[in-house]
């Protein structure tokens, strides 16, 4: 049986064939059931699943046929009243005894009338609170024992207060709760009773079932109507904040619509006076602008089509503001306008001269384009350019260099990070808030069509489910589809073919292999130890001097003291750390003589290292003396070449080989091929080849927190192990690189220019290169060539040969390839062998 409140179900009930007032005659002319001698009554009672009636209140029921049904109709017929049995959990289909609250309602119910499907419906009347005693009966319907519970209390004054708060607070819902009539406050202005007006009030209020269920188990007048006062504060709050957004949207309403009236006002005044309204004037300002703007034929008669849409529509329609904006791009792109190329190659050179040191081979090719351009200034193309390298070398700002050694505009965009495809091709215009892409947003702000583009980063950009990016750029960086690029905002074709663009990668590992291919790949190395000495002069040390307050002629730099920051302060290919270093020392030199404190006008190596600590970094030096099996490396890094020894040591074992020091899989497979190389020419080199099978070989490359691969340290491998196994010892002052295969052969490697700069800086005497590799050193100053005893090799024996002294060392003290094997103690036990470590 389930029912709504009475006050919202008045309209219902004038739906009834009886008038509500007969009904309600009906209900009162039932009488109360007559308790026992203990104030005990027996009834039916029906099952109330989600409804709470309460003592003197009236609401309607719907009755479903069944056990309720059958127990309303032995009331009517024995004219007497029944019990309503509240569930505790609504839930439940078929509930049980237990499954009642204690505190029941005595109720009258009215006539009977029967509903179009079948159910029933009646008015109740709620008499008295009642204690359910036990149940009589179960079946067919429900009967109950249950005691009257009296509530009544004398008023006193906590009481008359307590009553007053609760009809204030009642009122102010009323009168904000738009679903209750006025005539309930006055109702409960005339109930002098405590309990009845807590009853009333839970009634007439929308309270959740176990609220409902909460008081009508109170049995306290007092506690009911202090628990409803909690109940009415509560729902006030919510009522309030109900009218103050009903206030707002009202207001914003009215607000639109006196804006409205004020327009056509304005409009009408405007007409009469001959000046026309605001809207058309703007629209004939765009208009005015499209005509005055010099735009491609079909973007042209893209944007009148638009301005014409834009006329139809009312001044206040949502999609005005997006059409306007999509002209206003339109107009605001640069269509025709572009900056006159400055094509003096002298020039030019000098621009970048004036900024940059070395990176030889970037001029060169800028300095290409613009003789081609000064030859055919019509026909020549654009290059794409991709500098590649470490990073502080100088990529960013030499292209800043070149847009004003060509006189063009530079704008720059950064890729890294980006992982969306509309980041470069924009939204469409059906989303809200859709803009165009990157490229288009800078080719704005560039204001010409032909500026210097630099794509910054290029190597950074990401994939995930919105795109991939870097698909996007093969069509900007394509000179065959660019002239006509798609931004999905825009829809109209796009010329590109007259921006210079270049792009930054610090790898193309990671660049797809299409992207790469459209573009002019310029490796920028890392700057060697002699140009970053002469950036320092040029460019880093009067920049940190003047940035330091001080005056170029207060301090001077001596080359020993940048020296020693570049290899003890910075380990880097580029040269940003070390501008930090000087600007370190610039500063406190600063704040010495802010302080009027003696500073020092020159600047040595044993000043750099009171203000800047000890030194950070240490590089490898060449060994002090021959060793055996111990070879040493040259090697390529990004932060400039380094020496890299190799060191074998052979043992007592199984024929294992393990080597050490974080190598990569390619190093590993050189270490397996010098050692199956060996293994074959063991004749040749005078060793028993049954050896290998009783020792273990340990290949180690120090300082093993630094990560190493690559196949260039193959022959340096292969000197050492034949070093330990013959016991001749190397030559300290020969370094070596190149790939070995399996027939001993030497393949070339890459990176010789910095090989053999830090073959120089490390005291080395003699490099051994592949032969392939000769060409390479033409990159490498005259003064390191000259310092250096340059061999090309093309085969491992002639690496022995110039590596290996020819006979073995003799040495009293146990050596690595032949150590002693445990020998018996007098008691029986064995006696381990220590080698001696490599020295």
């Amino acid at each position: 049986m389930r029912s709504d409140d009475w006050f919202s179900r008045q309209e219902d009930m004038e739906d009834f064939p009886a008038s509500l007032h007969q009904r309600t005659e009906e209900l009162y002319q039932i009488p109360d059931s007559e308790p026992d001698e203990f104030g005990i009554i027996e009834c039916p009672a029906i099952a109330m699943r989600d409804m709470v009636v309460f003592p003197r209140m009236i609401s309607p029921i719907f009755v479903t046929p069944g056990a309720n049904l059958l127990a309303i109709q032995e009331s009517q017929y024995n004219y007497q009243t029944l019990v309503g049995l509240v569930q505790q959990d609504p839930e439940i289909d078929d509930p049980k005894p237990k499954d009642f609250m204690k505190v029941g309602v005595e109720m009258a119910v009215g006539r009977l009338l029967t509903l179009p499907d079948g159910n029933n419906s009646a008015l109740v009347q709620g008499r008295r609170r009642l204690e359910i005693l036990e149940f009589t009966q179960k079946k067919p319907y429900f009967r109950v024992r249950a005691r009257i519970i009296d509530d009544e209390r004398p008023l006193d004054r906590n009481i008359e207060a307590l009553m007053r708060t609760s009809r204030d607070l009642f009122e102010r819902c009323v009168q904000l709760d738009r679903s209750l009539p006025e005539e309930a406050h006055l109702f409960s202005l005339n109930i002098s009773e405590p309990g009845w007006l807590a009853d009333m009030i839970a009634t007439a209020i929308s309270l959740p079932f176990n609220e409902r269920q909460e008081l009508l188990a109170m049995v306290d007048p007092v506690e009911r109507l202090k628990r409803l006062n909690w109940l009415l504060a509560q729902e006030l709050d919510v009522l309030q904040l109900e009218d103050d957004i009903h206030t707002r949207v009202q207001s914003e309403v009215d607000r639109s619509q006196r804006e409205f009236y004020l327009r056509e006002q304005m409009k009408a005044i405007q007409t009469e006076l001959g000046e026309g309204d605001i809207w058309s004037r703007e629209i004939e300002e765009l208009k005015a602008k499209i005509d005055k703007a010099g735009l491609p034929k079909e973007v042209l008669a893209t944007a009148q089509k638009e301005v014409e849409r834009l006329a139809q529509m009312p001044a206040m329609s949502p999609e005005v503001g997006m059409l306007r904006a999509y002209i206003d791009w339109i107009l605001d792109l640069p269509w025709t306008q572009e900056t006159e190329d400055n094509l003096d190659v002298v020039h030019a050179s000098q621009v970048l001269d004036q900024y940059h040191f070395g990176l030889g081979k970037a001029k060169d090719r800028i300095l290409e384009y613009i003789a081609v351009r000064s030859l055919k200034p019509k026909k020549a193309r654009q290059p794409i350019l991709c500098f590649v390298g470490p990073p502080g070398t100088g990529k960013t700002s030499l292209g800043r260099s070149i847009a004003e050694a060509l006189g063009r505009k530079f704008v720059r965009v950064s890729l890294g990070g980006v992982r969306d495809e509309a980041e470069i091709r924009g939204h469409r215009r059906t989303y809200i808030g859709a803009l165009p892409g990157r490229i288009l947003q800078t080719m704005r702000r560039a204001g010409t069509v032909n500026p210097l583009f630099m794509l910054d980063e290029i190597d950074k950009l990401g994939t995930d489910f919105r795109g991939d990016p870097s698909s996007a750029l093969l069509e900007v960086l394509d000179p065959e589809q660019n002239f006509a690029f798609s931004d999905h905002y825009l829809e109209l074709p796009y010329d590109l073919s007259k921006v210079l663009f270049i792009t930054t990668a610090n790898t193309l590992m990671s660049i797809p292999p299409a992207l790469v291919d459209r573009v002019e790949v310029i490796d920028f190395p890392g700057y060697i130890e002699e140009e970053k000495l002469e950036i320092a002069r040029r460019f880093l040390i009067p920049r940190q001097v003047e940035e330091s307050g001080l005056e170029i002629s207060e301090i001077t730099f001596l080359d020993k003291a940048v020296s020693k920051i570049i290899h003890e302060y910075t380990y880097e290919a580029g040269v940003r750390n070390l501008e930090r270093e000087i600007g370190r020392v610039c500063r406190k030199v600063a704040r010495l003589k802010s302080e009027h404190k003696h500073f020092p006008a020159r600047i040595t190596a044993a000043t750099i290292e009171r203000f800047l600590g000890p030194p950070q970094y240490f590089s490898l030096e060449a060994e002090m003396q021959d060793e055996v099996g111990v070879a040493t490396a040259v090697a390529w890094t990004e932060n400039g070449g380094e020496i890299m020894p190799v060191e074998v040591l052979i043992m007592d074992g199984k024929g294992n080989m393990q080597i050490t020091g974080q190598i990569g899989e390619v190093m590993q497979e050189s270490a397996q091929a010098a050692l199956s190389y060996l293994k074959s020419r063991s004749q040749v080199l005078g060793i028993n080849p049954e050896i290998y099978e009783r020792l273990d070989v340990h290949i180690h490359i120090p300082e093993g927190a630094i990560p190493k691969d690559g196949p260039s340290a193959g022959i340096t491998i292969a000197t050492a192990l034949v070093s330990a196994f013959t016991e001749r010892p190397v030559r300290r002052e020969v370094g070596m690189t190149g790939e070995i295969t399996l027939r001993g052969r030497v393949l070339q490697v890459g990176g010789v220019r910095e090989k053999v700069l830090a073959a120089h800086r490390a005291g080395l005497k003699t490099v051994l290169l592949p032969e392939r590799n000769l060409k390479d050193l033409v990159d490498v100053p005259k003064k390191v060539k000259d310092s250096l005893k340059i061999i090309p090799v093309t085969h491992m024996d002639q690496v022995l040969e110039a590596a290996l002294h020819p006979e073995a060392v003799k040495t009293d003290k146990p050596r690595a390839a032949h150590a002693k094997k445990p020998r018996e103690k007098e008691n029986g036990k064995e006696e381990e062998t220590h080698n001696p470590p490599l020295e």
